[in-house]
Order: C-alpha cells, then structure tokens, then sequence
C-alpha cells in the first residue's frame, strides 16, 4: 500500500513540476512564493513551515529573488533579521501557480469521481494525523490551490475512469 501510496506522490510531483517549468520555478520555489501570499515572514518561519533547514531557504529565497519574484526587507524590531516579501511580479504569478496546480491535481485525480476525490481526501486527512496544511502551512485540503478539486459529474449510467 505503501508503494502504491508513493507511487501516486511521485507522479503528482512529477506533473506539479511539468506544470511549473513554463513559470521558471521548482516545486520548492513555488512553495515559497505561496508561503508568502499571505504577507512577508521570516527566513526562519519559512524553513520552519517548509521543514527544511535554514541553508535551503536562503538558496530557495536567493534564487526567486534574483527572479525578482521576492525581495528582503529589515525587520525594524530586529536588526539580524528579515522579512521575504512577494515583490508585484511575485504576486502577479501567484494566480499562475495556482492554476499549475490544479492541472497536475487534475492530470493525476481526473479519474476519480467527485465521491471517491471526497472520500480520498477523507482518508489523506485521517492519515495525516493533524490538520491538513498545519505543519507545512499549507491551506486545508478543499480549500486551497491543488486540492483534490470536484470533477464534473459522470453522465446517467457511465461511471468515471
């Protein structure tokens, strides 16, 4: 089950990545630029929500910023430290990165009718032990970009590959 299980990640990752490469950005990029919709945080915040060590975030935040998609700011409470910031070109790609990943989501659960995607989110929920998102400060499942969206429904009598 586990194969299987991992099987289906890779594949997910595998088309989330073919999906990002026209915007120029990896998949940890990409998750950096979505950590900072929300406003400007701290390089440490992001390794934290990313659970990655310092190090990575300054080359995944050195790498976007040479893109001009974020920008460092001085923290005015804390000279040592500072906020990465969604720059405008960074915020203007934020609608294309969501659309990236509900087109990898759907090349991988389009199969699925809409109560096997609920019931499959049900159970990755159940599985995951916490709060969808909470640990990696990702939105709820359902609610954010790349979620097992709803599929349109199947015709009378036809069932969805």
């Amino acid at each position: 089950m586990a194969d299987i299980l991992s099987q289906v990640v890779r594949r997910l990752h595998r088309r989330t990545s073919e999906a990002l490469a026209p915007l120029g950005l990896s998949r940890a990029q990409a998750r950096v630029v979505r950590l900072l919709a929300d406003g400007p945080l701290r390089m440490a915040a992001i390794a934290e929500r990313l659970s990655v060590v310092p190090r990575t975030v300054t080359d995944l935040v050195d790498d976007i910023e040479a893109a001009g998609l974020v920008e460092r700011r001085p923290d005015p409470g804390d000279r040592r430290s500072s906020f990465v910031a969604l720059t405008a070109d960074g915020r203007r790609l934020l609608d294309r990165l969501e659309e990236a990943r509900r087109e990898s989501a759907e090349q991988v659960f389009g199969q699925l009718d809409p109560a096997d995607r609920t019931l499959l989110l049900r159970l990755l929920v159940n599985l995951a032990g916490e709060p969808a998102g909470e640990a990696a400060g990702e939105p709820a499942p359902g609610t954010g970009p790349g979620a097992i969206e709803a599929a349109p429904a199947p015709a009378a009598g036809e069932r969805a590959r």
